[in-house]
């Protein structure tokens, strides 16, 4: 597919983006194996990560959520001091559930794993994954699996959603899979990384509500509706202050400014803007555009159930709790 969107600028300068977009997911993974080596968060490169989300959420939620974990994969090999290898293609899969865990048992001087792992996006289409699985002494840790193990089974879930409708995130089943340790126990949630992977999420959130606001700036050249303008003026404002969150981040992340906080804290507020304007963007474009185009306009029926399902990875109230409580336990204001 030609790209059909002009990219979404982070900071002065364009990202770097293929000469042709990836038309969906599986077109994603094929392309991403000849994609530059530096696109990773740190070393003055963030802002270019994170336009190039950002413009592929703004293209198509379904790529830029298929891309978004396999680059994470590929920065989290080299913070770990491993060959990144980008000829295959990665996913990350560290969620917990309720009912199911992950065993990770040695084996010699090796380990295997053993039980489920919940929400394994894409599982039966990538090479790899990077897994986190408990550990016999209760601690957690990092491994690299090969997903064509015949010990790796995708559970037959059915993945009711609208949104991400590519993308079915079903629980995988390990039995006695070889594993590779990334990393040591605890070094997964510990790294600076971690909290920067979960910026470059928000970006691809940003990228999504931007697609949004552009269907409606082409409803307001072509309109005197005053009520459109009004629902514009507030749209920008909200992405213009997740652009600002998201370029301040960057700025942290590359060393060109120190924020004072944890890279927690970064994060939080980051995800927490960028998670605010996407809500505001998807009430506003729905008041001002009514039923019409999610009724008859597939691309943008897509868009908002994409970003709905998308955001949710944000989780709400429950993440503003952990930012206050961060910020409760400092000697010092925050602000």
């Amino acid at each position: 597919m030609p790209r059909t969107s002009s990219p979404v600028r982070l900071g002065t300068h364009a990202p770097w983006l293929p000469d042709v977009l990836p038309a969906d997911p599986d077109d994603a993974l094929t392309a991403v194996r000849g994609w530059p080596a530096d696109l990773r968060p740190g070393a003055g490169s963030t802002l270019r990560l994170w336009s190039l989300l950002a413009t592929l959420g703004a293209h198509d939620l379904g790529v830029a959520r298929a891309v978004e974990p396999h680059l994470d994969a590929l920065a989290i090999r080299e913070q770990a001091g491993l060959p990144a290898g980008g000829e295959r293609t990665w996913g990350v899969f560290a969620a917990e559930g309720p009912g199911v865990r992950l065993d990770a048992v040695p084996h010699g001087d090796a380990w295997r794993l053993t039980g489920t792992k919940p929400w394994c996006s894409l599982a039966n289409r990538l090479d790899a994954a990077l897994v986190t699985a408990h550990l016999p002494d209760g601690e957690r840790a990092l491994f690299a699996v090969d997903l064509t193990d015949p010990g790796v089974a995708p559970v037959d879930q059915p993945w009711a959603s609208r949104g991400l409708t590519e993308i079915p995130s079903t629980p995988v089943a390990f039995d006695d899979v070889p594993a590779a340790p990334v990393g040591g126990p605890g070094w997964y949630l510990a790294r600076p990384g971690f909290w920067w992977g979960g910026i470059g999420v928000a970006a691809c959130w940003y990228g999504g509500a931007t697609g949004l606001a552009r269907t409606l700036w082409q409803r307001a050249t072509i309109t005197d509706d005053r009520l459109v303008a009004m629902h514009l003026g507030a749209v920008d404002a909200s992405l213009q202050d997740a652009r600002r969150a998201l370029e301040e981040a960057a700025r942290v992340v590359d060393g060109d400014l120190d924020a004072g906080v944890s890279g927690s804290v970064v994060a939080r507020r980051v995800r927490a803007s960028v998670a605010r304007a996407c809500e505001d963007v998807l009430a506003r474009v729905g008041h001002a555009l009514g039923p019409a185009p999610l009724a008859l306009d597939a691309e943008h029926a897509k868009r908002v159930a994409d970003l709905q399902v998308y955001v949710r990875q944000h989780h709400a109230e429950r993440d503003e709790a952990s930012l206050g409580a961060a910020l409760a336990g400092r000697d010092v204001a925050p602000w």
